[in-house]
């Protein structure tokens, strides 16, 4: 047989009737189905009053469309959402058209949605999601996002003073609790850059129980922020910075010893990490 031979595969797919087909992306509506994205329009009040061209629904996809090709125009980003359906099923909205869509439906269905599908992905069984009875999780923050220099960004989010001059756009912190393992999401916040990452951790610990051990960085190393997470029921091991001088009030028989931090009575243990890369590279810190 020829290396040059061509062949042609035909593949059916299955998708809304009408205007609500461009719903559809590939996988994605296996994971986000139909039904629970009606069910969040409907709960937030974002149903669409008359079925036109651009129903809610299709909206929504669209939406969640854009964060995965962020580098495409929105128009394009649309086009692929047709891409597999026959001609008389596409439409093509104009840029203002998907804007207008996009206000229409506002932050509400996206923030249930999210809400609804958060949450572990693994069973205690999947490696490197548990310690002991303890299922892991970690905050993890991202000071770095850059939004758009339009007035209402720089209104609600303002930017950021470096000792040479202001940032060239407004900053977006956010802050997630993650499964570890899976990177699973369980919570998520986000806002201005002014409150530092424990002030947006704190409102994610409603979301802790004492089925689960937290996993911190130096950045979170401190007396108030660890009393609330002992608060939870849940677990938790800090990386202590620097500064820290604990008092010593026993000494256990594995080198670790017991101490506070303010009231609250812990168990430090002083450890070298060292990580093996899979060039075999070491790397090791205190």
């Amino acid at each position: 047989m020829s290396e040059s031979a061509m062949v042609r595969v035909d593949r059916s797919i299955e998708v809304a009737a009408g205007v609500f087909a461009p719903g559809h992306l590939g996988e994605l509506t296996q994971f986000l189905p139909l039904e629970l994205v009606d069910a969040v329009l409907a709960d937030t009040g974002c149903v669409q009053q008359r079925v036109r061209v651009l129903p809610s629904r299709v909206g929504v996809y669209f939406v969640l469309a854009l964060c995965l090709f962020r580098p495409v125009g929105a128009v394009k980003v649309f086009g692929k959402l047709c891409a597999g359906l026959p001609a008389r099923l596409r439409v093509s909205p104009s840029e203002k058209g998907l804007r207008d869509l996009r206000r229409r439906l506002g932050a509400a269905p996206f923030k249930a949605l999210f809400e609804a599908v958060a949450g572990p992905l693994a069973t205690p069984s999947t490696p490197g999601v548990s310690y002991r009875r303890w299922r892991t999780v970690a905050f993890d923050g991202c000071l770095s996002l850059q939004t758009p220099d339009s007035v209402r960004n720089r209104g609600w989010l303002g930017k950021i003073r470096y000792w040479q001059g202001w940032s060239g756009y407004p900053h977006l912190v956010l802050m997630v609790l993650c499964e570890t393992g899976t990177r699973g999401l369980l919570g998520a916040v986000f806002g201005p850059v002014g409150t530092d990452e424990r002030g947006w951790a704190v409102r994610l610990l409603p979301l802790l129980n004492d089925k689960m051990l937290v996993l911190c960085d130096r950045g979170f190393d401190s007396d108030d922020f660890a009393a609330e997470l002992a608060g939870t029921g849940a677990q938790f091991l800090i990386r202590a910075t620097a500064a820290r001088n604990p008092p010593v009030l026993a000494r256990l028989s594995d080198g670790s010893f017991l101490s506070r931090l303010g009231a609250l009575p812990v168990r430090i243990i002083d450890v070298d990490v060292v990580v093996t890369l899979a060039d075999g590279t070491r790397n090791a810190d205190r």
